[in-house]
């Protein structure tokens, strides 16, 4: 696999990197190409002749993967492309984001907004301490912090302990129904059948609550 990025300059710049390319580059007045990054990755100085061009390294909002091919038949992935170096113009303003706000193809236009799932709201911290509370109460403990009722309100937590209570019960059920199952298929493999598990589990279950 190779390291490719995406290289977007200005359409004056682009001229002036085509003839230095091409096979009179020895005619050009650009003799020589730079780049030079700012300790912080994302910040740079694109450099072509004598002249200087701000760079900013921005994250595409999805991975374009690359192909090579040698016959034009048959196609040989060589990169997974995910960021591109945008060029610009002295005057021009930086991007205040990391990460660009459309594709390399006119459908990925605005991607993030148009084609992605919207993001959740949420607190990560919060989520972290309500998951650890759900595991704590699992496994039988109680709550150490309000914040799972402040997040779910108490209503919809005893909602959610109660579902979990149930499917544990259920899962002990049929656990304890699988033995003789399968003592009863051995004897009458005709009659015994899933149904007849679910029947006999949900019959035990709505006798435990009653």
């Amino acid at each position: 696999m190779e390291e490719q990025f995406i290289l977007r300059v200005p359409p004056s710049i682009a001229e002036r990197i085509d003839r230095l390319l091409s096979e009179n580059a020895s005619s050009s007045e650009d003799k020589s190409l730079d780049l030079v990054f700012s300790e912080d990755g994302r910040t740079g100085t694109f450099v072509i002749g004598n002249d200087r061009f701000p760079a900013s390294l921005l994250d595409l909002p999805s991975v374009v993967e690359s192909y090579k091919t040698y016959d034009d038949s048959a196609l040989v992935k060589t990169a997974d492309v995910g960021q591109m170096i945008m060029v610009r113009e002295p005057g021009d303003a930086s991007p205040d984001v990391v990460e660009y706000r459309h594709g390399l193809t006119p459908p990925m236009r605005d991607a993030r907004k148009r084609r992605f799932r919207r993001e959740p709201d949420l607190n990560p911290e919060l989520v972290q301490r309500v998951e650890k509370d759900l595991v704590n109460i699992m496994s039988g403990g109680t709550v150490e912090s309000l914040d799972m009722l402040k997040a779910m309100g108490k209503e919809k937590l005893l909602m959610k302990m109660h579902a979990m209570q149930i499917r544990k019960l259920q899962l002990h059920l049929l656990q304890s129904l699988r033995f003789q199952v399968q003592e009863a298929m051995l004897g009458r493999p005709t009659e015994v059948t899933l149904m007849t598990l679910t029947i006999r589990c949900e019959f035990k279950f709505h006798a435990w609550l009653l």
